[in-house]
């Protein structure tokens, strides 16, 4: 709160850069936590939240004669543009924004403050959602091709690396701890994947210090165990991700690549994803082009060509095409580099993982793979999503590639992933958002200084917990394609721009509904069709019952006294034969309760589809349907309104 130098701002207004609808004024206020803007109107008073770790630039206008623009692009690429009136005020909330957008220490984060109201059992519980064990022995691996090595359990051997990592029963710690020492950052080969159909696997590692000569005995005994552990292949494949000329740059730093007159038995494949660098300018151009207002055709599609945005997209999906074909069709292990291996790398093998195993395309496994390939292996989330106020160079949508590479393969193969885009959305969202512990820090070993699971929060439990809202409804998990290897065309007509993702906060731009958030209504209205359907035909099995009940008294009239709870001895009640014509006349209550019923059931229907329908509106873009069910009105239908509304007759009566 110290950073705040004005808290509230008065008659400010928010411009939309798509709507043509007038500014609304309302008031701004600064906490330590938010921007909020609430309209001044009193029916709606709608407001608009801006969480402070969201927030990635803040540029301060000229200013005009209507007020002082204020600028705010944020990373899950939101722009908002205030106009305050007074200097003095847009100045004053310009300098606490840039001071709280770029917090400087750990503890200023928001997950150190966010509180969901867990105990401290469930928050631990919820931290033991996800287990990476249990993930390998999922895999199936073998002990007696592979083991649990803990050299690391101190993080001496690797600083960047988790505590529990899995070497080929062959590579002795000797070899182990040599191999680390000839490789960048001591990111030794370790398992990755493992394929228990034919034992091939993926490892990973970072770049061997070769410079133009060097060589060490240890590292190539390790690449001979990796292969070793493969029984059934003769030789692995070494992929270096980096452009060939980018690996040649680095030997005359010390660094470089596999000779493999030096490894016996390797292959050595080149595959050619750009450094951070040239992605971090690639993204900034293509954002460029969605900010365009009212852009052409051909502006726009200048544009994204020259970003080259999608064309980095297809060389990470060629990687990890190339991996997977490796393992499941040659049977051939693979070892997976870039330079320090936490940020190609990590693209390159998940990828790869996604493919070949459709435990990742389920929602539990899309987490298991995000925290092992990317949260345990170090990839550097601190520095990659500007976390903490630091180098700007160090600044790279890595994983945000890695994510549209998955929308991208769910574009291809629509049943094969049992989440939906939405979920990927909210991954993506979180990573930036700073809410949850998961993705701060740079490794596992910052993470346990910083006593993560003790002081923050769980994203994944939470996710879970409204896994409905993630669910793909095309999904199919007996379909050939779910449960194969996936084998997806990269042609460049293949691929395409995700509005979904970079333009989703521009309404104006594209239709609300969208075809999957359409399906997904469509799929709830059915579910609650089906629920109260099943609570009818109990109803009616009830009435059949009492039917056949009221036919036994019938025959029987000792039994309706009985039923009825008169005594037969007692001739002055006498009973006459309309009490015993039909099910009303005996049993009136009951059938008031039965009516009841049905008539609660149809409103609690309604209420259902309202809240429905406001939910998907305010969550997702989903406008309000009004193809509801006949069931989900206020009265039963008559017979014209029964009729098909595609038919010939109900389109002559509507006009």
């Amino acid at each position: 709160m110290e950073y705040i130098r004005t808290p509230k701002v008065e008659n400010v207004r928010l411009l939309d850069r798509v709507s043509s609808r007038k500014a609304p004024v309302g008031t701004l206020y600064l906490t330590a936590t938010h921007v909020i803007f609430v309209e001044n109107v009193s029916e709606t008073r709608k407001e608009t939240w801006i969480l402070h770790s969201q927030i990635c630039s803040v540029e301060k206008q000229s200013t005009s004669a209507t007020g002082c623009p204020l600028l705010i692009r944020c990373k899950n690429y939101q722009v908002i543009q205030f106009i305050i009136l007074q200097e003095r005020d847009c100045h004053d909330v310009y300098i606490s924004l840039m001071r709280l957008s770029h917090p400087e220490k750990y503890e200023e984060l928001y997950c150190f403050s966010f509180n969901p109201n867990l105990d401290k059992e469930d928050r631990e519980q919820a931290w033991n959602f996800i287990d990476l064990k249990a993930e390998y022995n999922r895999m199936g691996v073998p002990i007696q091709l592979w083991y649990i090595t803990h050299l690391n359990r101190d993080y001496g051997v690797c600083d960047t690396y988790p505590t529990v990592l899995y070497a080929p029963t062959s590579a002795t710690p000797p070899i182990i701890i040599g191999s680390s020492k000839f490789r960048s950052r001591g990111r030794f080969p370790t398992l990755s994947y493992y394929n228990h159909d034919n034992h091939a696997s993926i490892c990973r590692s970072s770049q061997p210090l070769s410079g133009f000569s060097a060589r060490c005995l240890e590292d190539e005994q390790m690449l001979q165990a990796i292969m070793k552990a493969n029984p059934g292949s003769e030789f692995m494949y070494v992929v270096d991700t980096r452009p060939k000329l980018n690996a040649m740059a680095n030997r005359a730093t010390g660094k470089g690549y596999e000779n493999e007159d030096n490894y016996s038995n390797i292959k050595f494949q080149f595959i050619g994803i750009e450094n951070i660098h040239v992605m971090r300018n690639s993204l900034q151009k293509m954002l460029e082009v969605c900010e365009l207002k009212s852009p052409s055709m051909g502006d726009f599609l200048w544009g994204l060509e020259n970003s080259g945005w999608l064309k980095h997209i297809k060389a990470i999906l060629d990687a990890g095409i190339f991996v997977a074909k490796a393992v499941a069709e040659e049977a051939v292990s693979v070892l997976v580099h870039c330079s320090d291996g936490w940020d190609r790398t990590a693209q390159v093998c998940s990828v790869a993982s996604l493919l070949l195993d459709p435990y990742y395309r389920t929602l539990k496994g899309f987490m298991v793979l995000i925290e092992k390939d990317w949260v345990s292996f170090g990839h550097k989330f601190n520095h990659r999503y500007n976390h903490l106020d630091g180098d700007p160079k160090e600044v790279s949508p890595v994983i945000d590639q890695f994510i549209e590479c998955v929308w991208h393969l769910m574009e291809q193969f629509p049943c094969a992933f049992e989440y939906n885009e939405r979920f990927l959305v909210h991954v993506h969202n979180h990573i930036y958002s700073c809410q949850y512990g998961n993705f701060i820090c740079n490794s596992q070993k910052e993470r346990r200084e910083q006593r993560t699971h003790e002081r923050t929060h769980s994203l994944w439990p939470h996710m879970w917990k409204n896994s409905t809202d993630y669910m793909n409804p095309l999904y199919r998990p007996d379909h050939s394609q779910t449960q194969g290897v996936l084998r997806p065309d990269t042609a460049p007509y293949c691929f395409k721009f995700w509005r979904g993702m970079y333009n989703r906060f521009e309404k104006g731009l594209h239709p609300r509904q969208s075809v999957i958030d359409f399906l997904m209504t469509v799929k709830e209205e059915t579910q609650q069709l089906e629920e109260d359907l099943e609570i009818h035909e109990e109803k009616i099995a009830k009435l059949e019952k009492l039917q056949v009940k009221h036919n036994k008294i019938k025959a029987n009239p000792r039994d309706i006294n009985k039923h009825l709870g008169v005594s037969t001895s007692d001739n002055s009640i006498a009973n006459t034969p309309q009490d015993y014509t039909g099910t009303t006349g005996i049993f009136p209550s009951q059938l008031d309760e039965e009516s009841s019923v049905l008539i609660l059931t149809r409103d609690t229907l309604k209420s259902s589809d309202l809240d429905l329908s406001t939910n998907s509106d305010q969550e997702s873009g989903v406008a309000d349907l009004n193809c509801r069910s006949p069931s989900g009105g206020d009265s039963l239908p008559s017979e014209d309104s029964a009729k098909d509304p595609d038919s010939d007759e109900a389109a002559n009566s509507a006009a």
